[in-house]
């Protein structure tokens, strides 16, 4: 019975145990955090009274006296309120220094380790932990509680690396959200060794529990292995950025955590050339979550920027997904040219008026449709944007008006006639009839206004005519018709941005703190001080263009997004992240065009990621095979490891998605972490309501919503469906294969034609 009962026990999902117990250790020391910050806070406020007291004292000296003490405790204040949530975001944990000398900050300054601190068995002993946040404080003894992410001793978290770890053994990421720890991420610097944290092993959550544990292998060759994963990466991470830098990998390979590292090593190597900011560019909106995750925001100016595809244009955001033919009339070359038709076509909107009447000298002018279509067409000649144009077009007018007016052959004297012109434009503008004229017929133009004219297919056609065939015009239409707009609209909109023009906006004044007008600060300080947080946000939305532009997944990026992010790195260096195996657009050729105009003639380095730390061999095997048919010649990436177990298959019962609940159900009772279940995306929805009541550790994602992403487990539904929903649906079905880290099960419905094991035809020798 006793050894039966240490079998059952062997058997509880870890996730009971390490993950969270680790999440409850960071909120530990979170909650600790904001104890001293509600004092810090507290100090601050007493200050601020007291020194309002030192004014009744009536003193000149006592008054200055007040104010500067004011002003100081007030800004500190401000500074506590606006930095107070979500501010702590990582962590390191070290081995002991060379030195014993103490920075500024409480912290340990040495960079390497001392001789000793690692054993000769490859154990060793954390000395000091650090975690990381946008403000440092200290507890009552002076000792750090959070370092201030701009301090040398937070330098570590974001230059290690595996080849160079330093003294970092550990690095983690915290995800949290407001006072609540959501989660933890691990890197591990040092995977071959077994470190001790206060007696226990280092415990190492997400990809570094995988690297601790082929780090630690007992074979020769899975050190090689290791050794070589980290040796590329690293490569690729300290890389110079004077030029395009492209890193090529398959699933697993790393290419997401390679350039996120990438952009916190090149910020701390170079912040100066980098205060332009760098861009960081996500297929998906679920990705961005991971990726703010593994890069919290640096803060101070806004350096780092991360987007999702779909939210680089600042007021507008994607809630809809186009279908695959609809995408690829979107995303085409094609639509750069009905978008310049459509943008010139919309001056005619909304009745534009057919005839201009105006007074000048007496005498009433008229100009007629003809003579005005003319006008129009002459001022569109030139190539400036749309809106900007307006000027030249009422010049024109005024032109045309003068030459029916017949006053420029009353004089011969050139400067009479110049002072005549003068008077004769001045009376005509200052016509309310020619003011409210220019207005309707010239309007200023915005790019929804033009994509909303679009949703009309008649008048669609005309402005598409010879570029899309009536099939097209329609589906496009009736897709512009609908509420929401999709992530190629997106693209759509900057290009119009481009095409009309717009004038500057006003800069927003800052508003006056309350706290200082009740203190008497305003006197010192006119307006309230700009946190970090507001600068940060203020310079991400007036910021056009970065000084260095990281792109991931990059090639599923269509013509048209090349164009939108090429407008933002037309200066800048460039990092290209991606795989062509997975691509989810239908015409790579055409978006490598795209992409290289929107490099220009920068100088091309590249790199190849080749090992597959994410997938077992298992998985691995299964994903080569669709790869063989949607690339024939290609080559996956090579596993490092095998759990021995192999791809599950089932057949849907009476309904697909009473199947699909039950081996999701399965699965989370046998990994510790999350599953992902990737489904056509046509079924989005659907299998969200299959799963309703599972809890929050599986989650329903489409096909296109998987990429980028790696759940402990995967079920994949139906992978006919999947392959047929575009003419890249089985490089998208490779994505969907290659997400699990330990296990996955393949659904089959009835079009998968499966075998009597389950297996589909698309999955079969």
């Amino acid at each position: 019975m006793a050894a039966q009962a240490q079998q059952e026990t062997a058997v509880v999902p870890v996730h009971d145990s390490v993950r969270d117990r680790e999440i409850r250790v960071e909120q530990e020391h979170l909650d600790r955090v904001y104890r001293r910050l509600e004092e810090k806070i507290s100090e601050a406020e007493f200050l601020m009274r007291d020194a309002a007291q030192r004014g009744h004292v009536g003193t000149p000296g006592a008054l200055a006296e007040r104010d500067a003490q004011v002003f100081r405790a007030g800004v500190h204040l401000n500074r506590l309120h606006h930095e107070y949530e979500d501010f702590l975001f990582g962590r390191i944990d070290l081995l002991l220094g060379k030195d014993g000398k103490k920075g500024p900050d409480g912290a340990y300054t040495a960079v390497e380790p001392a001789e000793g601190a690692v054993r000769p068995d490859n154990t060793a002993d954390i000395a000091e932990t650090l975690h990381i946040g946008r403000i440092g404080v200290l507890d009552e003894d002076y000792a750090p509680l959070v370092i201030d992410w701009r301090a040398p001793a937070a330098a570590p978290f974001y230059r290690s690396t595996p080849v160079d770890p330093g003294r970092v053994v550990r690095r983690r990421v915290i995800r949290s959200k407001g006072r609540r720890v959501q989660s933890v991420e691990d890197d591990l610097m040092r995977p071959e060794l077994t470190a001790a944290l206060d007696g226990r092993e280092l415990a190492v959550i997400g990809d570094g529990a995988l690297m601790a544990a082929l780090g630690q292998a007992r074979t020769h060759t899975m050190r090689d292995i290791v050794a070589s994963i980290q040796a590329e990466q690293d490569l690729v991470i300290r890389a110079p950025a004077a030029s395009v830098t492209y890193v090529e990998g398959g699933p697993g390979t790393g290419k997401t955590a390679v350039a996120l590292h990438r952009a916190a090593y090149l910020l701390y190597q170079d912040r100066r050339r980098y205060a332009g900011g760098i861009l960081i560019v996500s297929p998906t909106p679920l990705l961005v979550a991971y990726t703010e995750g593994v890069l919290p925001s640096l803060g101070e100016e806004g350096q780092v920027a991360i987007r999702a595809i779909g939210s680089l244009v600042d007021g507008a955001e994607a809630t809809v997904y186009d279908s695959p033919a609809v995408a690829r009339i979107k995303g085409s070359y094609r639509m750069l040219k009905v978008l310049r038709k459509a943008a010139r076509g919309a001056l005619e909107l909304n009745d534009s008026p057919r005839r201009l009447r105006v007074v000048a000298f007496g005498r009433r002018l008229e100009l007629e449709a003809e003579e005005l279509a003319g006008i129009r067409r002459t001022a569109l000649g030139g190539t400036a944007p749309v809106n900007l144009l307006r000027p030249r077009a009422r010049k024109l007018l005024l032109d045309a008006l003068w030459e029916r007016s017949g006053a420029g052959s009353r004089h011969t004297d050139p400067e009479l006639a110049a002072e005549l012109r003068s008077s004769f434009d001045e009376d005509i503008t200052s016509e309310d009839d020619f003011t409210a004229f220019l207005g309707a017929w010239w309007p200023e133009l915005t790019p929804a206004a033009v994509l909303d004219a679009m949703a009309d297919e008649r008048r669609l056609g005309r402005w598409a005519r010879r570029i899309l065939n009536p099939g097209e015009v329609r589906k496009l239409a009736r897709a512009l018709q609908r509420d929401g707009r999709s992530v190629h609209d997106i693209a759509m909109l900057d290009e119009l941005q481009a095409i009309l023009g717009a004038p500057a906006r006003p800069r927003k004044k800052r508003e006056i703190d309350p706290l200082d007008q009740l203190t008497g600060l305003e006197e010192l300080m006119p307006v309230r001080e700009e946190t970090q947080r507001e600068r940060a946000e203020r310079l991400a939305q007036e910021r056009v263009e970065y000084a260095h532009v990281i792109v991931d997944e990059a090639q599923d990026l269509t013509p048209m997004q090349w164009r939108m992010v090429g407008r933002r790195g037309r200066h800048a260096t460039w990092t290209i992240v991606g795989d062509p195996a997975q691509s989810s657009w239908s015409d790579p050729d055409e978006a490598a065009q795209a992409r290289d105009e929107a490099l220009g003639t920068r100088p091309r380095r590249r790199f190849e990621l080749t090992v597959n730390y994410r997938n077992p061999a298992e998985i691995a095997g299964l994903a080569a095979k669709v790869l063989a048919l949607a690339m024939p010649g290609s080559e996956s990436p090579r596993a490092v490891r095998s759990t021995g177990v192999e791809p599950r298959f089932a057949v849907a019962g009476e309904t697909l998605g009473a199947t699909v609940r039950a081996e999701a159900a399965r699965l989370l009772e046998r990994v510790d972490g999350t599953v992902g279940v990737v489904v056509a995306m046509r079924r989005r929805e659907e299998a969200r309501r299959w799963l309703d009541g599972l809890g929050d550790r599986v989650v329903a994602l489409g096909s296109l919503e998987a990429k980028g992403l790696e759940y402990d487990a995967t079920v994949v539904v139906s992978p006919a469906e999947i392959a047929d929903e575009s003419p890249a649906g089985l490089r998208v079905l490779y994505v969907a294969l290659t997400r699990a880290t330990q296990q996955l099960t393949v659904v089959s419905a009835e079009r998968d034609e499966p075998d009597a094991e389950g297996v589909p035809d698309l999955l079969r020798d």
